[in-house]
């Protein structure tokens, strides 16, 4: 297994921009140790991460171990373990540039990647504070409209990587992703998509009516690398829960250096 997982984070390099999914949508767990470790030998990581459309413990891994310059996010969280705690101790220390968003933002600048057009208008960023702090937001007069009618164009996310982890995989390279279609945004803005699965079987997902519906076919998928309970310490949606007290003790631990360094030196359960 850590041979797969080795090989889906070669596709990583310094410098790229990557998407990661919320923690309810199936967060590949598994691949952030080999993916620090990856990232530490080739001298550095400066990611550009990209959560869909709030980040959680994955994201606060990479940058507690120092791999991110910048995140682009709606709400940084370990939910009811509380904030992200490398997270906000980067942002104290200024080590890292925090491009503020909203989930709607943050799905149409997707939807924009993934229809080819380079920005997609949102209506609801208008009399926000948000626009201030995003000059790459733009706002126009709805060029349709004969009265005065301010409208905001979100720019199309494109991403080196998608990362992210699902229930069942085929081996085709079909993954099944149910109603997480967020998951499918993300594979479509990005270039490389890397799964990790609970299983890998030998049945074709679109053979089957019902799991054909929620399958993302192949021609998205980069690579794919059967993990059980991959997405843990996060649950994974019918399949099992969150281990709440496991994110807790992180939340604990790691609000500190010294105390993230004796975080990562532990051997994950």
């Amino acid at each position: 297994m850590s041979e797969d997982l080795n090989r889906l984070v070669r596709h990583v390099l310094p410098g790229m921009r990557v998407l990661l999914p919320v923690d309810y949508a199936g967060v590949a767990m598994a691949l952030t140790r080999p993916l620090i470790a990856h990232l530490t030998a080739a001298g550095g990581g400066g990611l550009h991460l990209i959560c869909v459309p709030t980040g959680g413990l994955q994201a606060d891994l990479l940058i507690g171990a120092g791999l991110v310059a910048s995140v682009e996010t709606s709400a940084m969280t370990l939910g009811e373990a509380g904030g992200a705690p490398q997270f906000n101790l980067a942002v104290r220390e200024g080590r890292i540039e925090v491009r503020d968003a909203t989930c709607p933002a943050i799905h149409a600048g997707l939807m924009a990647a993934q229809k080819g057009v380079p920005f997609v208008p949102l209506r609801g960023l208008i009399g926000s504070d948000v626009l201030r702090h995003r000059p790459d937001w733009k706002v126009i007069d709805n060029p349709l409209s004969d009265a005065p009618d301010p409208i905001a164009l979100i720019p199309a996310i494109h991403a080196d990587v998608a990362i992210f982890h699902v229930p069942i995989a085929d081996r085709d390279g079909n993954v099944w992703i149910g109603r997480r279609r967020e998951l499918a945004a993300m594979a479509y803005a990005a270039r490389t998509v890397l799964v990790t699965a609970e299983k890998i079987t030998d049945s074709s997902l679109l053979s089957d009516e019902v799991s054909a519906a929620g399958v993302l076919p192949a021609l998205y998928v980069t690579e794919v690398a059967e993990v059980r309970q991959g997405a843990k310490p996060y649950g994974l949606w019918g399949q099992y829960p969150a281990d709440v007290e496991e994110l807790m003790r992180y939340a604990k631990l790691a609000r500190s250096r010294e105390g993230f360094a004796e975080y990562m030196a532990q051997v994950p359960a």
